[in-house]
């Protein structure tokens, strides 16, 4: 079903309106590095790598196929499988990188899990932790909600791939948030 004009002139406004800053607004430094801190405590309990990235707007090519070719919501996800293979997420040891992403101006979630990890927890899961971030982004609660998702994604990582005891875990990919 396609949108009214009326619909997608609004979400164009929208994201053309949103500034490419708005992801440091939304999550500003301070808490950034906050989010590093806990992606590295993660990270030293499993062989897992968790990557952020926070996206103002969708470029103008993903603007123009969302509604009128494809779904919103496949649109978004199209999207964050993108980041995922910029960001070489998948290029991990094990495959069992996670991918958090942000869509602020449609103030959407959305998480890809590479293979590894793929295959041990069932979609209905992620859902769960896109639902559970999902609420809190809504009420503009950044910080808990992002909070709530490492540490979600970091159980389930845990209890798939733990440490033995005394193995590190070789920091395969930044821990830094990505603006985008």
């Amino acid at each position: 079903m396609r949108e009214s004009l009326m619909a997608q002139g609004k979400r164009w406004w929208r994201h053309r309106w949103m500034h490419e800053h708005a992801a440091e607004r939304a999550v500003p430094p301070a808490m950034a590095e906050q989010l590093q801190a806990r992606v590295n405590a993660s990270e030293a309990r499993h062989s897992g790598e968790i990557v952020l990235c926070v996206e103002a707007a969708l470029p103008n090519s993903y603007l123009w196929r969302a509604g009128r070719e494809t779904p919103l919501p496949e649109v978004i996800r199209g999207r964050a499988l993108s980041w995922f293979g910029k960001l070489r997420v998948w290029d991990t040891e094990h495959n069992n990188g996670v991918l958090i992403y942000l869509m602020l101006a449609e103030r959407r979630v959305e998480i890809v899990a590479d293979r590894g990890i793929s295959r041990h927890v069932p979609g209905a899961h992620w859902q769960a932790v896109v639902q559970h971030l999902g609420e809190h982004l809504q009420t503009g609660d950044f910080d808990s909600g992002l909070t709530q998702a490492l540490q979600e994604v970091s159980a389930l990582l845990v209890q798939h791939f733990p440490l033995s005891p005394g193995q590190a875990n070789p920091n395969e990919l930044s821990n830094r948030v990505v603006w985008a």
